[in-house]
């Protein structure tokens, strides 16, 4: 059973973090120093779940319905032909910059910013956009935590409680004011606000179609792990808004699509959490988070 974990483990893993993955995952929790973030606390929760399968999938779904955003990731992204690179890298900003050393978060977030200055075009109307517009910044930023929070109160093993939530909330705002976001919520109830300000400009472009297209229908994956991919990707639907589905392409009957991919996803994220825990820097953070969890010692901020 140990090799069956090791293997899932190993395959998932290398999926999401690339061939390089090992060696950045043991710079990220194995080397000694201070982080921004301690063990323990709502962020290293959330991020740390395999429920952010799950919601790194809506987070993309998500985004997709800003124009501008979306815009400059289809004239400016590889990621027709290197989806999992851009994973890769994704999740190792998310990895840095959440369990890893300040400095490596630091130069992470630098790196980033630098990308940005670079991504800059003009919309079919002659509106110029970058990757530096705050107002753009505040979009992606509201759209990943968005979804990775309802991911983890959906499919976490342990949900956070409305503190839990409001702390996750204004922990992840750090990182977006780094990144340049100029006023991030730091509260749920400001990110459902900032989600339901920004809903007046959230529309489908031909570019949406296209990468929601290329997501869900034809993801550049092996036979092998077309069907679980698939459960995770009808898990991020059952999640997405109901006023995105159709014009999205998605499935629009969700009392049909949402009863079976609930419990599916379910089922994904728990097997992809059993595999996890076969990994000793995994077994080494929920260790800590134990600990960090443990009456009288707390969380710090």
């Amino acid at each position: 059973m140990g090799s069956i974990r090791e293997r899932l483990n190993d395959a998932i893993f290398a999926r999401v973090a690339g061939p390089e993955g090992t060696i950045h995952r043991d710079r990220i929790h194995g080397t000694p120093g201070p982080r921004w973030f301690e063990p323990g606390s709502p962020i290293t929760r959330v991020h740390g779940e395999a429920s952010m399968y799950v919601g790194g999938l809506r987070a993309v779904l998500l985004q997709t319905l800003q124009p501008q955003a979306m815009t400059a990731v289809a004239e400016h992204s590889g990621y027709r032909g290197d989806i999992w690179g851009r994973l890769a890298r994704t999740s190792r900003f998310l990895a840095v910059t959440t369990f890893g050393m300040a400095d490596d978060a630091q130069q992470a977030v630098d790196v980033v910013k630098a990308i940005h200055e670079r991504v800059v075009g003009t919309m079919p109307d002659g509106t110029p956009y970058t990757a530096t517009d705050p107002h753009l910044l505040e979009w992606v930023h509201i759209a990943e935590i968005h979804s990775f929070l309802l991911a983890h109160q959906r499919y976490g093993a342990r949900p956070l409680d409305q503190a839990g939530r409001d702390e996750y909330v204004a922990q992840t705002a750090f990182v977006a004011r780094k990144l340049g976001a100029l006023d991030p919520p730091t509260t749920e109830a400001e990110l459902e606000a900032a989600m339901a300000r920004f809903r007046p400009e959230l529309t489908v472009t031909d570019h949406a179609r296209e990468a929601v297209s290329y997501l869900i229908w034809h993801p550049d994956l092996p036979l092998p792990a077309r069907l679980p991919y698939g459960v995770l990707v009808a898990a991020s639907i059952g999640l997405m808004p109901q006023w995105s589905r159709r014009p999205l392409g998605l499935p629009t009957i969700p009392l049909v699509h949402d009863r079976v991919a609930g419990p599916l996803g379910a089922l994904a994220t728990r097997t992809i959490r059993w595999a996890m825990t076969s990994d000793p820097s995994v077994v080494a953070r929920l260790q800590a988070q134990r600990e960090a969890d443990a009456p009288g010692l707390g969380a710090a901020s």
